[in-house]
C-alpha cells in the first residue's frame, strides 16, 4: 500500500478543520486535509448556513402573505405563492459558494485537500479510501488532528428513515408536507419548524420539558413561547414520544399524568440534539480518554496521546461553528510553536428563532449559582425607537456584572435582529469591560444597539428612557 508523510494531517474539513488547515498553511507547517463528503461540514452544507438561508425565504414569504391581508403599513400584494424547488436551489446556490470559497482558500494557502474516507490505524498513520471509489493509501504525520464533527441524535422508538427526517433532510424538502411533528423544542427543532410554520406548513412540536428552549432560562425564552403561540404553532410539553401508530401517520406521545394521544404527521422532524461522530472511522483504535461520547481534551486541545489534537463537535459542547474555528486556529499556532490556550471569557451562542436569542456570558441564576454577587438589568426594545420602526417591540436586552466592581460578566437578548449583538457582548466580556464604559459610549440613534447602553445605564441606576 502507497504511504505518503506529511506534519499535519486533519480528518474532517468542518468549519476547525478547514481553519486549522488554512492557519497552519499560513505558518509554513506541510499540511494535509481529509475530507469525505464536502467541505464545511455540517454548518456549510446542512446546518448554520442552508438553515438560515431558509429562515430567510420563510420570513419573506411570511411578509408577503401578511401584506396580502390588512397590514397598517398600508402595503397590499396578491396571493403570493411559493416554488420550494426555486427556494431549495437558491439555498443550495449559497451553499454552492461558500464551500468553492473554502476549496479556494485552502489552495491559495497551500494546504492540500484529499477528498475521500479516513480510517485512522494509529496516532501516527491514516488509511484514506478515495470518495472515487479508487485503491486506498496511508497517509503518515507527525501531528494528527481530529476534527470529524457530530451527528444527530437518533430516537431508538423513532428511527430515522422514511417520513421520519432529521435536520439534514428537513433543510432540502422535495415538497412540503402538510402536517409536520417536531420533536424537540431546542433550537434546532425551533428554528426548523418555525421555517416550516411559516411556509405554510401545520406544525406541531413535542419537547419532553416543561417549556421550550429549555437550555434557556425561562425569561429569555418566554417571548419565543409567545411568538409560537401567536405563529399558531401548537406545542406539547412535558410529553415523551411512544413511536409512530400502526398506520405510520402519526406520532404516539404520552404526557406526564400517563395519557397518551396520536399527533397527525406527513413527516416526523427529530431533533433532540446532536453527538460526537465517535464511530465508523477507527477513532477506538487510539485508546484516548473520553467525557461520555466526547474526546477529552486539555487547555490546548491536546488529547491524552501525545500529538494527537481534537477540536469542535467531537470534544462536545458547546457544539458551535465558531468554537470550532478558533480551536483549529489555535492548534495550528500551537504545532508552529506559539504558545496559545483556548481560555475565552465567553463563547456567544444565538438562537435563530423568531424572535432570536443571543447568550454570551453568565445569566443571572449562573451567576448565582456560581457564588457571585451580582446586579442585573433588563431594557425592554418596547422603549427602543429602531425596534417599534420595525414593527418589532417585544424582547429586551439583559446584562449580568458584579456588584463590587461593576464588570460585566454576562449578557442576554431577545428579539428581532438581535444576533447582530452577539459581537459587542463578546467583545465587552473578552475584554473586561464595565458597566460604566457601556454606559459612556456613544451609541447610535436610532439603532437596537442603543438598547445596549440603556440596559447598562439602568444597571447603574439612572436609565434615561424607561
Amino acid at each position: 500500500m502507497l504511504t505518503e508523510s506529511t506534519t499535519l494531517l486533519v480528518v474532517g474539513g468542518g468549519p476547525g478543520g478547514y481553519i486549522a488547515a488554512i492557519r497552519a498553511a499560513q505558518l509554513g507547517i506541510p499540511t494535509v486535509l481529509v475530507e469525505g463528503e464536502f467541505l464545511g461540514g455540517t454548518c456549510l452544507n446542512v446546518g448554520c448556513i442552508p438553515s438560515k438561508a431558509l429562515i430567510h425565504v420563510a420570513d419573506e414569504f411570511e411578509k408577503a402573505r401578511h401584506f396580502a391581508g390588512d397590514s397598517v403599513l398600508g402595503i397590499k400584494v396578491q396571493s403570493p405563492s411559493l416554488d420550494i424547488a426555486k427556494a431549495v436551489d437558491w439555498k443550495d446556490g449559497v451553499v454552492t459558494k461558500l464551500t468553492g470559497g473554502v476549496a479556494a482558500l485552502l489552495k491559495k494557502n497551500g494546504a492540500r485537500v484529499v477528498k475521500g474516507w479516513a480510517r485512522i490505524v494509529d496516532g501516527k498513520t491514516v488509511e484514506v479510501q478515495p470518495a472515487d471509489g479508487g485503491d486506498p493509501w496511508r497517509i503518515s504525520c507527525d501531528h494528527l488532528l481530529l476534527a470529524a464533527g457530530s451527528v444527530s441524535t437518533p430516537l431508538p422508538n423513532l428511527p430515522f428513515g422514511g417520513n421520519v427526517i432529521s435536520s439534514t433532510e428537513a433543510l432540502s424538502p422535495a415538497k412540503l408536507p402538510q402536517r409536520l411533528v417536531v420533536v424537540g423544542a431546542g433550537y434546532i427543532g425551533l428554528e426548523l419548524g418555525i421555517v416550516y410554520c411559516k411556509l405554510g406548513v401545520e406544525v406541531v412540536v413535542v419537547e419532553m420539558q416543561s417549556r421550550v428552549l429549555p437550555a434557556y432560562d425561562e425569561e429569555l425564552t418566554r417571548p419565543v413561547a409567545a411568538s409560537l403561540r401567536q405563529l399558531g404553532i401548537e406545542v406539547h410539553l412535558g410529553c415523551t414520544v411512544r413511536g409512530l401508530n400502526a398506520a405510520g401517520n402519526a406520532v404516539r406521545i404520552r404526557n406526564l399524568a400517563g395519557e397518551e394521544r396520536e399527533l397527525p404527521a406527513d413527516r416526523v422532524l427529530v431533533a433532540i440534539g446532536r453527538q460526537p461522530r465517535t464511530t465508523g472511522w477507527g477513532l477506538e483504535a487510539l485508546g484516548l480518554a473520553m467525557e461520555g461520547r466526547a474526546v477529552r481534551v486539555d487547555a490546548e486541545c491536546r488529547t491524552s496521546m501525545r500529538n494527537v489534537w481534537a477540536i469542535g463537535d467531537l470534544t462536545g459542547e458547546p457544539m458551535l461553528a465558531h468554537r470550532a474555528m478558533a480551536q483549529g486556529e489555535m492548534v495550528a499556532e500551537i504545532i508552529a510553536g506559539k504558545k496559545r490556550q483556548f481560555v475565552p471569557a465567553a463563547i456567544p451562542a444565538v438562537c435563530y428563532t423568531d424572535p432570536e436569542v443571543v447568550v454570551v456570558g453568565l445569566a443571572p441564576q449562573e451567576a448565582e449559582q456560581a457564588g457571585l454577587d451580582c446586579i442585573h438589568a433588563l431594557f425592554p426594545f418596547a422603549a427602543n425607537g429602531r425596534a417599534l420602526t420595525l414593527e418589532s417591540s417585544s424582547g429586551f436586552v439583559r446584562v449580568v456584572a458584579r456588584r463590587d466592581n461593576h464588570l460585566i460578566i454576562g449578557w442576554q437578548a431577545v428579539g428581532r435582529g438581535v444576533a447582530e449583538l452577539a459581537t459587542a457582548f463578546s467583545q465587552s466580556v473578552e475584554m473586561g469591560a464595565c458597566l460604566e464604559d457601556i454606559a459612556g459610549t456613544i451609541h447610535a440613534h436610532p439603532t437596537l444597539g442603543e438598547a445596549v447602553q440603556e440596559v447598562a445605564l439602568r444597571a447603574l441606576g439612572h436609565a434615561l428612557h424607561v
